[in-house]
């Protein structure tokens, strides 16, 4: 574990610390660390990372991933993507149908 965080950690109160901001991703998750929210920078900003049990053991950088996922390519996804589309497009027709008919058989 980073010295520096280490003393950041021991010299504060998981309720009252606030953002604790970091470069050291490579610092291993303690029991300490438990309750504490991190800024762990990923590259470009800091990305918010609040330690609970399960990630002791663990490093901080593992929380905080650099890149961006936008979506897998490729001619399959393009199809669905498409299909869910139209499917949107058609349940909101419908609804909108129903609700224009509604009034109608009020009157």
């Amino acid at each position: 574990m980073d010295a520096k965080l280490l003393k950041k950690v021991q010299n504060a109160k998981p309720a009252t610390a606030g953002v604790i901001t970091t470069w050291a991703r490579r610092s291993q998750i303690s029991p300490e660390m438990i309750g504490f929210t991190f800024g762990v920078h990923n590259g470009k900003s800091h990305v918010e990372v609040i330690v609970n049990e399960d990630m002791v053991g663990h490093r901080l950088g593992e929380f905080s991933p650099t890149k961006k996922f936008l979506r897998h390519g490729g001619k399959m996804q393009k199809e669905m993507e498409i299909k869910k589309q139209e499917a949107e497009i058609a349940s909101a027709k419908s609804a909108k149908e129903s609700t224009a008919a509604a009034p109608a058989a009020k009157k």
